[in-house]
């Protein structure tokens, strides 16, 4: 593990990292594929499809895999029946990571500018960061459509540096995911893992970060906070 960061504000993913959302996730993608006479999914296997959007987890349910794809005249009624569906399942079974809030406090308390990055449309991200308690937290909310291009691009991460007047290097990004983690280094920030959360099937041990952390308060220990 390395040591600490010194940094002026912290990036935080969503789903996965802060928040276990699969099953509002399952119940909506499994609420879709019954509109489309299909039979449900094992909630694990959703939850391995969870990482770059609803389009794309639209896609994988569809196919039942990470990489299927389907035509555009298919994807389009489904895309709209699981957000639909999603409107009405979001924030119902979501539950707050152990840690999250506790490390949330302590980073806000060292005074550390907080934004929350997502790959989750607006529509949903707000209203689930304010039903789960999480909202007050973060100076900034960038969402999956809040841009031109989502993580794992760099944009969404040079977007937060930019609008806080910091150098990428002066950010640490902490996430759950391959995704997380090539938008992080493509924006030259630094970043640390949870290994809860969803990655596709893969073994966040192999990701290239500076620290995989237990939670994000164990995350707040190992951050210096420093003067822009």
């Amino acid at each position: 593990m390395t040591g600490r960061f010194a940094v002026c504000a912290v990036i935080i993913d969503l789903d996965g990292t802060m928040l276990d959302t699969v099953a509002d996730l399952a119940a909506a993608a499994n609420h879709m594929r019954a509109d489309l006479d299909l039979p449900p999914l094992p909630e694990a296997q959703v939850a391995s499809y969870v990482g770059k959007g609803a389009e794309v987890l639209v896609h994988r349910a569809l196919t039942e895999s990470l990489d299927g794809r389907v035509g555009a005249d298919r994807l389009a009624p489904a895309l709209d029946a699981f957000l639909r569906h999603y409107a009405v399942e979001n924030g119902r079974s979501a539950r707050v990571y152990p840690g999250v809030r506790e490390g949330l406090e302590v980073m806000r308390a060292m005074g550390l500018r907080l934004a929350c990055v997502t790959n989750k449309p607006h529509a949903f991200t707000e209203p689930l960061l304010e039903r789960t308690r999480l909202a007050e937290a973060f100076s900034l909310v960038v969402s999956g459509d809040t841009l031109a291009r989502k993580k794992p691009d760099p944009l969404p991460m040079l977007h937060v540096a930019a609008t806080f007047g910091l150098a990428p290097s002066r950010v640490l990004a902490i996430g759950d995911s391959l995704n997380d983690v090539q938008a992080a280094r493509a924006a030259g920030m630094p970043v640390v893992s949870v290994p809860y959360g969803y990655n596709e099937g893969r073994d966040v041990q192999l990701l290239d970060v500076d620290a995989i952390v237990d939670s994000l308060l164990e995350a707040a220990r190992l951050v210096e906070p420093s003067p822009p």
